[in-house]
């Protein structure tokens, strides 16, 4: 059995719950940076080397850090006033593996929680003599500071409804319950995990029998392995969501969705729908291999969601990709549908603050390309191909450059707009406009702008309006 992974975001405390939500909207008059708008660091990766990541929420003022190190042989714990810093923040080994005996095997996937005015750290372990006889175990500390070794102790292993393996617990808390969710082989299941949830009755016990929630039974999930795995829970829009990763942590590697209402009782295995597909996948173009495990924090701003996951820069690998180091943690924004539900996208990929443009006079609409046409429609649910940069040229000028193809820009050709690859893309000056928003026209003629028209992105001699978001 190769390497199986974790991940959250069931929040430190109940009260943390509340504190999710979308990036605030672009306003009529908005003066923020592209920076300021999409809220989120832009390094990629942010931290290499490091598989499994999970940041939590703001805590006192700083985030943490921790996440599987590639020699699988201790915890470690970052903290940083911003998710950026976390990239160079001094990393503490909080708790090494013993020589011999339990806990001597791999060490896997550590989740950091904030619990009743105390830290835990959840994470897998295997045995000195069987490092692939993974268990949970659970550390405490009643320091402030999660990064001083001196504060943690070991709980115990957390022990579940079979002595099996077991890994990837998550811990929540809703309407007044806490909860763990948790991947786990079943006997008598002919796959090599599931996901579980049960109550606890403290942060290292279990208080009830457990339900489990999901099982790999569809292509995408049992590809190499037939897994579901790495837990990360976000309440938002009265609904519980889990996202979890399926199938072999390759470039097969994939996550899905579960969905619960808010109201529903979460121990009953039919309060849970999985979305049929995966919701985030490799990514070909952006060179994004195997993203998975994610958790999720929330941006400085209070805000804006934020995806954490790790993944590749390469498909190819030699030998047992449970040795292969490279996974690296990447942070992008997570965005919303109307309707509520989770916006993934497809990992961006490297480059600079990413933003969707909106005709100012129809604010539920964003350009959108299909790799060569550009439309206007309104609500548009494959957010990759609404997503741009503002690459800066020289004198001021700026192209447009796709985020699902990096390769290719907006281009103005006789006075149509499309997408196109090519070594000199139309350069674009941006104006602020006296109301908000802003205007766009070619820097190679002043008087050309571009301009929506019924769904469709046009030039004209008259400058439209638009609205970064």
């Amino acid at each position: 059995m190769t390497s199986r992974r974790n991940l959250l975001l069931g929040v430190a405390g109940a009260g943390m719950l509340g504190g999710l939500g979308a990036a605030a909207p672009a306003t009529a008059r908005d003066d923020r940076t592209d920076a300021e708008i999409y809220g989120v660091p832009t390094a990629d990766p942010l931290i290499p080397q490091r598989a499994d990541p999970f940041i939590t929420p703001r805590i006192r003022g700083n985030y943490y850090f921790t996440a599987s190190v590639p020699e699988y042989d201790r915890l470690i714990v970052r903290g940083a006033t911003t998710i950026a810093g976390l990239a160079t923040a001094t990393e503490s080994v909080v708790w090494r593996r013993p020589a011999t005996g339990p806990m001597g095997g791999h060490i896997w996937a550590p989740e950091l929680h904030r619990i009743d005015g105390r830290w835990y750290i959840y994470f897998a372990a295997g045995d000195s003599d069987d490092v692939f006889r993974i268990r949970t175990y659970v550390l405490e500390s009643p320091l402030a500071d999660p990064t001083d070794p001196a504060g943690w102790t070991l709980r115990g292993r957390l022990a579940t409804e079979w002595d099996g393996f077991t890994l990837d617990a998550t811990t929540f808390a809703h309407r007044g319950r806490r909860y763990l969710v948790w991947a786990q082989s079943e006997p008598e299941i002919a796959v090599n995990s599931s996901l579980y949830i049960a109550p606890m009755a403290n942060p290292w016990t279990l208080g009830g029998k457990p339900t489990r929630i999901a099982t790999p039974t569809r292509d995408w999930e049992i590809q190499g392995f037939r897994v579901n795995e790495g837990p990360a829970v976000l309440i938002r829009n009265g609904r519980v969501f889990v996202t979890f990763s399926a199938s072999a942590t390759d470039a097969r590697y994939a996550m899905g969705l579960l969905t619960a209402s808010a109201s529903a009782d979460l121990m009953r295995n039919a309060s849970w729908t999985k979305t049929p597909g995966p919701v985030f996948t490799t990514d070909e173009r952006t060179r994004r291999y195997g993203p998975g495990h994610n958790s999720f924090t929330v941006a400085e701003d209070g805000v804006t969601d934020v995806l954490v996951y790790h993944a590749r820069d390469y498909r190819d690998i030699t030998g047992d990709p449970l040795h292969d180091p490279n996974r690296h943690t990447r942070v992008q924004k997570l965005y919303w549908h109307a309707d509520g539900t989770p916006m993934f996208g497809i990992p961006v990929g490297a480059g600079g603050p990413i933003v969707r443009i909106s005709p100012a006079d129809a604010r539920g609409a964003f350009v959108h390309h299909d790799g060569t046409a550009v439309t206007v429609p309104v609500a548009p649910r494959d957010l990759e191909h609404t997503q741009f940069r503002f690459v800066p040229g020289p004198d001021g000028t700026e192209t447009i450059q796709t985020v699902s193809h990096p390769d290719r820009h907006l281009q103005v050709t006789g006075g149509t707009v499309t997408v196109a690859a090519g070594t000199a893309p139309t350069p674009f000056r941006r104006v602020r406009r006296p109301g908000g928003g802003i205007a766009l026209h070619l820097a190679t003629d002043p008087a050309v702008h571009l301009r929506h028209d019924r769904g469709t992105l046009t030039t004209g001699p008259r400058a439209g309006t638009f609205v970064l978001s």
